[in-house]
């Protein structure tokens, strides 16, 4: 009977965790999801053009700055002025050290004007990202991860802890 009981509990426990690994996942993947739109929804605000017209005519093979026009400038602005608040905001978290944010910081609109400037091929998620570790290739330029619908162009930041994006 002791036996039976061992068993049952192994399978309850490791019911238990497969399922507090599957809710964790799918609360990160929640919490792209809300990055990506949040900053679909700035672009959209920023050059005044719906976000189901960007992503048409991003698929279409036009650029986001194309898309951008005479906003493109300001476009670029409000991308790096939202990407330096998560960078300090991750900092504070004690997500990135205050030497990986300057390393961020000196690149971003480098960064953030090639993504904009990208014609084609995949975007990562939400605004483009430099990657799976957010870091960009060995020679540092910019560059999409698999395509998640997303479009624009920045480095990917930590989102800080406790946060939803």
């Amino acid at each position: 009977m002791s036996s039976k009981r061992t068993v049952i509990a192994v399978a309850i426990t490791t019911v238990a965790l497969t399922m507090g690994s599957v809710g964790i996942s799918q609360a990160s993947s929640k919490t792209k999801d809300v990055h990506r739109v949040a900053l679909e929804v700035l672009i959209s605000k920023t050059i005044g053009v719906d976000t189901a017209t960007i992503r048409t005519r991003l698929a279409a093979g036009e650029s986001l700055g194309a898309i951008a026009g005479a906003k493109k400038a300001e476009l670029i602005s409000v991308l790096v002025a939202d990407h330096t608040k998560r960078i300090d905001a991750a900092v504070t978290a004690g997500k990135l050290t205050a030497e990986q944010a300057a390393t961020l910081k000196a690149g971003l609109t480098a960064h953030v004007t090639a993504g904009v400037d990208q014609v084609g091929g995949k975007r990562g998620s939400g605004m483009g990202g430099l990657g799976k570790n957010g870091k960009g290739d060995k020679g540092g330029r910019a560059h999409g991860g698999p395509g998640k619908g997303g479009f624009g162009a920045a480095p990917k930041i930590p989102a800080p802890a406790g946060s939803p994006a």
